[in-house]
């Protein structure tokens, strides 16, 4: 059988512009409860911020001829990067994946980092897997770690999201099923739920 993740880098590799924003966006829909409950529980930073560099994205997205400034929103995300040596908590760690991959969405639409979607295709299925490591109360090979509920989900979702922009058009409704796929469960990547 062939490693799915392989398949799927590449597959993330080969994406058009729009279409690798749109799967980053969407994996940081599924990643950003994770930073917005770290925040919550140790008052770190607003998280709102984030939401609404995200949102930005969508608008982006939905209409490209939006003027935005993307350096602006870069310096926003980067003054709000946990340090893990700060923090006593896994949560430390979800929360830094989602900061890196908001970052690399946002290189990517600046034209800095082509191979941004790829960057957070990794840092999702990174999360998932350290988060899954860290709840073991064994220690579990790559086999098992690979087999694991949440480990599969993410796996599935990532196909999923690359598989209905594989055959839809550049829309706000390509945007809409995209939001729907990565947020139709009500849970994080690492299944923390999303709050409304």
């Amino acid at each position: 059988m062939k490693d799915n993740k392989l398949t799927i880098f590449q597959q993330v590799r080969e994406l058009e512009s729009w279409q690798a924003v749109a799967f980053s966006a969407a994996l940081l829909e599924r990643m950003l409860p994770n930073y917005q409950l770290f925040c919550e529980a140790t008052e770190f930073a607003d998280p709102s911020q984030y939401r609404n560099s995200l949102n930005v994205i969508w608008e982006w997205l939905a209409h490209p001829k939006t003027k935005i400034n993307f350096a602006a929103q870069l310096e926003k995300v980067e003054s709000a990067v946990p340090d893990p040596n700060d923090f006593d908590s896994i949560g430390v760690y979800p929360a830094i994946d989602t900061a890196m991959s908001m970052s690399a969405i946002i290189l990517l639409l600046m034209e800095e980092d082509l191979q941004g979607a790829v960057v957070v295709s990794k840092l999702a299925q990174g999360t998932v897997e350290a988060f899954i490591e860290a709840t073991s109360e064994v220690e579990l090979s790559d086999e098992e770690i690979k087999q694991h509920p949440l480990m599969q989900w993410e796996i599935e979702t990532q196909q999923e999201l690359l598989t209905l922009l594989a055959s839809s058009p550049k829309s706000a409704q390509t945007c809409k099923d995209l939001r729907e796929i990565a947020i139709g469960e009500g849970m994080s990547n690492i299944g923390i739920d999303i709050a409304p």
